[in-house]
């Protein structure tokens, strides 16, 4: 059954604005954080989609860390650290969550699942031969590191995502064929009517297109709700799909 507003695991964002001294620094001189009043969540899915540069990875990561979640993702029983060069941004958020906890959650990160999938063997090697199953087998049972990216992520989503979960999602596309963002959209509906809620940052017009998702766009002036046919991102496929020729003939002129 789908998540209404009463009781969705994450409601709404706020900026803790008085502990903030300059917005001179990172994250803090980032457009999302500039103009960070009250960010509004969907029960079921919610976009944050933007210019490179806006902070969309950054609010992301940020939101996560606040959660309790390990800077690089996975759950929230993941603690490892590859490269320490998230930013304090979590210590700055307030979060106003339901009333229910979710049973399930996970944090995605795509430009560093390759570490999550390292620390899944090294746990994997580690354990007790008496400790019952392999983290592995959650995620499908084959090594992520022998597959492809694209393999390795829609396993994780197929597998790992497992129903009434908070699913935060930074660029989840990255590796994904349009087909498997097809693919990926079934997977959410499918996550959707189990009781989740995503939270999710992309580029992808496809991705994009779940029905009565919030989708929040972010500027150098602040953030807006929109509608996928008013987003940059689907007028500018469509641009290029009506008319490929013209645009072409424009862009190398």
């Amino acid at each position: 059954m789908k998540l209404n507003q009463e009781d969705q695991f994450i409601k709404e964002i706020q900026l803790h604005k008085d502990s903030i001294h300059s917005y001179d620094t990172f994250p803090f001189d980032l457009p999302v954080i500039k103009n960070l009043k009250r960010l509004l969540f969907h029960p079921n899915v919610t976009y944050i989609i933007g210019e490179n540069g806006m902070g969309k990875s950054t609010l992301l990561e940020g939101i996560a860390i606040a959660l309790g979640f390990n800077p690089e993702g996975g759950t929230k029983n993941f603690n490892f650290s590859s490269f320490d060069s998230h930013s304090n941004l979590d210590q700055f958020l307030r979060i106003a969550k339901g009333p229910y906890l979710p049973n399930d959650s996970f944090f995605f990160r795509a430009e560093s699942f390759y570490n999550v999938a390292s620390n899944i063997e090294e746990m994997d090697m580690d354990a007790s031969p008496y400790s019952g199953s392999r983290i592995i087998d959650s995620f499908g049972g084959k090594s992520l590191h022998e597959q492809s990216h694209g393999e390795s992520f829609f396993a994780t989503f197929t597998n790992r995502f497992r129903g009434q979960g908070l699913y935060i999602l930074d660029e989840p596309e990255a590796a994904l064929s349009p087909i498997r963002q097809l693919s990926m959209l079934v997977r959410i509906h499918e996550l959707v009517n189990q009781g989740s809620q995503f939270i999710i940052s992309t580029h992808s017009p496809i991705l994009m297109a779940y029905p009565d998702a919030r989708i929040i766009q972010l500027t150098e002036d602040g953030m807006e709700k929109q509608r996928l046919e008013d987003t940059e991102h689907y007028k500018v496929m469509k641009q290029f799909f009506d008319d490929k020729d013209r645009l072409l003939h424009h862009l190398f002129q």
